[in-house]
């Protein structure tokens, strides 16, 4: 134990392991009453007050120059209430009076990392205890030596408000009156070497200043009134693997700007006037959002997150974002976050050491760091850290109403040399190159998605051979509901890019992907990360002249939705977005009114209706017999056709897709079941900004054999177009 002396010289140096030993009200063991005492350094003069009438208990002594106030009260005995007053005219409450706001069960649950609601008691609170309102804050930070909460409202004073310590969990708290919403504030952390931190933010921030500022700002999340409840209570059903899903991918910085307001980004209101009726226009089923939780780096797109629990305020704040997710829901659609887990940024004000020691990250920067992006690794194997990010993916979806997390760069989470050479890493326990850690955290989080939120899915990106990703974690698998289809991705726009000369020679590009899109439940994706970094954007990839290029990308996008897999298109790929992406500027929305442009539009616009409307091309999307050949074998001709079925087998479609500009007059093709054929989609149509070769609607079967089918019908296979048919009944 430290004598008084002691107690108040580190007081006085911000240097106490636990202030609520010393300051506040304590027994006096010399006469029974009580000793009061205050570190106010704002202050000349301070007197202990009676709260119900205003009358002075005692007048505290000035025991240091620097702000150390002490009074005896031999009259009380036990916790009293009281206020103090300042210079004899402005009253406080004395934060050190108040008990601890951490129940026994949550510091046992935090301890052992297995509460999912850690957002509920960690981070800053507004509350109300013995009648007083304030803020409690709370963090967690084992090996400090002390911390304290900084702000504006105690002008970042690190020896105001040094907090009191729970050692078996490891949380500091303390609970500050007369703080409310919009408060400022960082935590103060002195090492247990006694070096000091730089201030951090807090893990747990609802809202964060807008870059370039760092500051959390006190903010209750509780106060938004929502009306979506007719969505959540259908979602579940929509978000089944026999349902149409097709997503609109954004980057909400850059979606659409105000060049008259100094080319300034939407904010969340403007964005639900514009873009989710621009969305629903289009039939996309789902928004994906890129990152959202806050960052500091405008150029890392959100990938470089600091604060998990707080929306971006480039866009506004928290509340409004939620009205976004309200007006989603209200229009039929729903939401998805890119949630980046994988690794963290390394700025000083982040979770990088963040109490001294690699408390969030692996010390082994073997484990611990992405050399290649510059970035810290959670440390998967310990329970506070997942317990962390478990809550964090939980309070997307119990605060923010999210339908799906989108989990990024899920294979370097994997494996343990994912981007790494020969004794850059360490082999797991077994020997092996996968992160068992991090299998179990995936496993968990969707074990812990499903069970809590069923309405909601997840997704992975994830661009390796791992098997089972889209499986039950009952059966050995990951547990997420899709992943992305990287294969099908690459293989597609390689081919697509070729010259249509040399595409007989790369036919396997279309038809490879068939051979595994049962093997998960896919996402077909052509994301953001496909036209940028010189990729150019998806017309820029198309070869030949402007005719071509726009007729390549109508085949190519008529192809993609009408392949086995849920739809991803990131925004501007809809209306042929000439210039590849760029962050800092808005799409070319002047292009999308021009004709060829709003021909792909247009396009894009009818595949969502038909995809969504057509059950033969959804209902059966990750099940084999869904799916079956007409002929994969025309490399010659560049040529792919084949049948989707949904449930009911009498009612197909049959896709004829020409990647070639070669017309073809009188092209045959077997099919299933005699009768006539209704073209349902021709994406060389003159209302596409094609050619208009066709087959004026209607086409008749004839008893000749083809393709191993009785019947067969002659077509007009238009140049680089493609063909949807449909049964007539």
């Amino acid at each position: 134990m430290t004598t008084s002396k002691d107690d108040a010289a580190a007081i006085l140096n911000a240097d106490h392991h636990d202030p609520f030993s010393f300051l506040g009200p304590h027994e006096d063991s010399a006469d029974g009453g009580m000793i009061v005492r205050a570190f106010l350094p704002q202050a000349g003069r301070v007197d202990v007050i009676d709260p119900a009438d205003g009358s002075v208990l005692a007048a505290m002594e000035r025991v240091h120059p620097d702000g150390l106030f002490t009074a005896r009260l031999a009259d009380k005995a036990g916790m009293f209430a009281y206020r103090l007053r300042l210079d004899g005219s402005m009253e406080i409450e004395d934060p050190y009076r108040f008990g601890s706001w951490l129940g026994e069960m949550d510091r046992y649950l935090l301890a052992e990392g297995t509460h999912y609601r850690t957002y509920d008691k960690l981070g800053a609170h507004r509350t109300e205890i013995d009648g007083v309102s304030g803020v409690v804050f709370t963090v967690w930070a084992p090996n400090a030596r002390r911390v304290s909460v900084v702000g504006d409202f105690n002008d970042w004073d690190g020896r105001r408000h040094s907090m009191r310590v729970h050692p078996g969990c490891g949380i500091w708290e303390i609970f500050i009156p007369g703080i409310g919403e919009g408060a400022l504030y960082k935590f103060e952390i002195l090492g247990m070497e006694g070096a000091l931190m730089p201030l951090k933010t807090d893990p747990y921030a609802f809202f964060m200043e807008q870059s370039p500022g760092t500051a959390s700002i006190v903010h209750d999340i509780n106060q938004f009134n929502w009306s979506d409840e007719d969505w959540l209570k259908t979602r579940a059903e929509r978000h089944h693997r026999d349902k149409p899903i097709s997503i609109y991918e954004v980057h909400l910085g850059s979606w659409r700007r105000k060049p008259d307001e100094d080319n300034r980004p939407l904010t969340y209101g403007e964005l639900a006037d514009e873009l989710i009726p621009y969305v629903k226009h289009m039939g996309f089923t789902h928004i994906e959002l890129l990152p959202v939780s806050e960052y500091p780096f405008d150029g890392s797109w959100g990938y470089q997150p600091i604060g998990l629990f707080a929306p971006t305020s480039r866009f506004g704040p928290p509340d409004e974002f939620r009205h976004f997710v309200n007006r989603c829901h209200q229009e039929g659609i729903g939401l998805i976050l890119d949630w980046v887990v994988g690794h963290f940024p390394e700025d000083a004000h982040g979770l990088g050491l963040f109490d001294g020691t690699h408390l969030f990250e692996h010390a082994d920067p073997r484990k611990g760091r992405h050399a290649d992006w510059g970035t810290l690794i959670y440390n998967f194997s310990r329970a506070e850290v997942a317990n962390f990010l478990l809550s964090n993916a939980l309070y997307w979806l119990e605060q923010y109403h999210i339908d799906g997390l989108r989990v990024d760069a899920v294979a370097s989470m994997l494996y343990l040399d994912y981007s790494r050479e020969a004794g850059q890493w360490s082999p797991n326990e077994y020997g092996g190159n996968e992160n068992l850690e991090a299998v179990a955290f995936l496993k968990r989080l969707n074990e812990l998605v499903y069970s809590q939120h069923p309405g909601a899915f997840t997704v992975a990106e994830e661009s390796t051979s791992w098997p089972m990703v889209s499986q039950p974690t009952d059966l050995g698998g990951l547990g997420f509901g899709y992943k992305w289809n990287m294969g099908w991705m690459n293989d597609t726009l390689r081919y697509i890019s070729r010259d249509p000369v040399h595409r007989k020679f790369h036919h396997n590009g279309l038809t490879f992907s068939l051979i595994y899109a049962f093997s998960e439940n896919f996402v077909l994706p052509v994301s953001h990360d496909e036209v940028v970094h010189g990729k150019r954007s998806l017309l820029g990839r198309m070869p030949g002249d402007a005719w071509q290029r726009f007729a390549n990308l109508r085949v190519y996008l008529t192809y993609m939705f009408t392949h086995p897999g849920k739809k991803l298109l990131f925004m501007g790929s809809e209306f042929a977005q000439e210039e590849e992406w760029n962050y800092r500027h808005s799409l070319d929305w002047h292009l999308a009114g021009l004709e060829r442009h709003q021909g792909v539009k247009d396009l894009v616009r009818d595949l969502n209706r038909l995809y969504r409307d057509i059950p033969a091309l959804y209902e059966k999307d990750c099940e084999g017999e869904g799916f079956a050949w007409i002929d994969c074998n025309d490399g010659a001709q560049s040529t792919l056709s084949y049948i989707r079925y949904g449930r009911d087998r009498d009612d197909f479609m049959i896709v004829l897709c020409n990647f070639t500009p070669v017309f073809r007059p009188d092209y045959r093709l077997g099919v299933p079941k005699g009768g006539a054929y209704r073209e349902v989609l021709n994406s060389d149509s003159a209302f596409y900004g094609g050619s208009d070769k066709g087959n004026s609607g209607l086409v008749q079967t004839e008893p000749v054999p083809m393709h191993g089918h009785a019947q067969s019908i002659s077509l007009t296979l238009p140049p680089l177009g493609a063909l949807v048919l449909r049964p007539s009944v």
